[in-house]
């Protein structure tokens, strides 16, 4: 089926209808923004069957996918072409065809203002372009992390304007993504899938959709509210115990002790226990971001959240906590890190990803090009990056470019590092990620 056919009206249907259409195959999905969720999620939605139209306002993003092209590391590229090529998958950036859908997931970007306070602009405008082809049937699921309450009390009013009733006329309900980048055992296809309906006829329709596409649990919730909360939720506890684990590398480092050991030996606890890594700051969409969703919508309600904006103050320091310790390793030998080249030896927030949004590796470029170090990256996942206005390229890693660096540093464990040659060549070696364990280390060798 062509773009083109999909023009030709709106489908006028109720309830039943849109479940019958769901389960066996003839319903046309929509996937609104085509990043690091939409586009694994079009993808899946597509090879259970479904038609499927992606929209994004990035023309790249549009070509890329409509020749073929994959640019998402969670995506396999086989996939994609194939369902491109059987013409199940297309994008535009026209939203009229959102006329001939029948749903259609908005996983836009739910980013921090300048105030660090809940950007809803991407939700929002995605939410009037739907209200424009708004039509009897339709089912909307916003995926987008975003505070408790976004999607009665933001996306609903909007599409209530058009005189359709939620419910009835058309069918709402938020299920958050659960991405992890790099994830090799869990991905969008097995995840769990949470549901929160506004009626109990939304998350009966939205539950339909997620059990013909994936093949984990489908797990409903009583309102979207729950499940906003239930994703903000996720992420605060990975969020609050990362700061913990940052906490207890600072105090170890101060008293000569390894961390990583006793992360090690608490882990060997059967129970109760959990282990999370320290690392020079968090990174990623989610984890640096959500937990601020929740401390701004609590003070509606008269409450501060101290745990999670005290954790948050402990992870934003991480970046400056490891280049004062890059200074004072280099103190210890002579150094001044002023006119001292310093090599970053990863860009990307985690291992074996090429995602690098809000990576604490360019806070810590910006603290270290502000006190006059020489930065030089290497990074075997992205070729190159460009971050306040300039563009950095990140070099092959060598035995001499390793040589010549006063300090190397690990910042992210990627996989496709040399560490035999990092820690053959290291004049000195900063390791933040423990990405030395079990191989021979400098006679200089420092852990976070």
């Amino acid at each position: 089926m062509q773009t083109e056919v999909l023009r030709s009206g709106s489908s006028r249907y109720g309830r039943l209808e849109l479940l019958r259409k769901l389960e066996d195959k003839t319903a046309v999905i929509g996937v609104i923004g085509l990043g690091y969720v939409g586009l694994p999620l079009a993808v899946e939605k597509a090879k259970a069957g479904y038609r499927v139209i992606g929209f994004d306002v990035q023309a790249r993003k549009i070509d890329m996918l409509n020749s073929g092209h994959n640019y998402i590391g969670d995506v396999v590229d086989e996939d994609l072409r194939e369902m491109v090529r059987d013409g199940r998958l297309s994008a535009t950036a026209d939203y009229s065809f959102l006329q001939g859908v029948d749903a259609v997931a908005v996983c836009v970007p739910t980013p921090l203002d300048i105030y660090r306070q809940p950007d809803t602009s991407y939700v929002e405008n995605s939410t009037r372009e739907i209200a424009k082809f708004l039509h009897p049937g339709m089912l909307i699921v916003l995926e987008s992390t975003t505070y408790p309450g976004t999607t009665e009390e933001l996306v609903r009013p909007i599409l209530e304007a058009t005189g359709l009733r939620c419910g009835s006329d058309f069918f709402l309900a938020y299920s958050p993504e659960r991405v992890d980048p790099g994830n090799k055992t869990f991905n969008t296809k097995n995840t769990p899938k949470v549901v929160g309906g506004v009626t109990p006829a939304c998350s009966e329709v939205a539950e339909t959709l997620y059990r013909q596409v994936l093949n984990g649990d489908v797990h409903v919730v009583s309102s979207p509210a729950v499940a906003e909360m239930e994703k903000i939720y996720e992420n605060t506890f990975r969020h609050i115990n990362i700061a913990l684990a940052n906490e207890m590398a600072v105090l170890c480092s101060r008293m000569g002790i390894n961390v990583w050991e006793v992360i090690d030996a608490a882990k060997s606890k059967p129970y109760g226990f959990m282990a999370f890594y320290p690392g020079p700051g968090l990174g990623g969409h989610c984890i640096p971001i959500d937990p601020f969703y929740l401390t701004w919508k609590a003070r509606e309600y008269g409450y501060h959240t101290r745990l999670i904006e005290l954790a948050g103050e402990i992870n934003n320091a991480m970046p400056e906590f490891v280049v004062q310790k890059i200074a004072d390793i280099l103190n210890r030998d002579g150094k001044p890190l002023r006119g001292s080249t310093v090599y970053l030896l990863g860009v990307a927030y985690k291992k074996d990803i090429d995602d690098y949004r809000e990576s604490p590796v360019l806070t810590m470029i910006g603290l270290l090009e502000e006190r006059g170090a020489n930065v030089r990256v290497s990074d075997t996942h992205i070729p190159e990056f460009h971050w306040r206005g300039k563009r950095y390229v990140c070099e092959e890693v060598t035995e001499r470019r390793v040589g010549e660096a006063d300090i190397a540093v690990i910042t992210t464990d990627h996989s496709g590092f040399d560490y035999d040659l990092i820690g053959r060549a290291s004049r000195i070696l900063l390791d933040t990620r423990n990405g030395m364990r079990g191989r021979r280390k400098p006679d200089n060798y420092y852990l976070l």
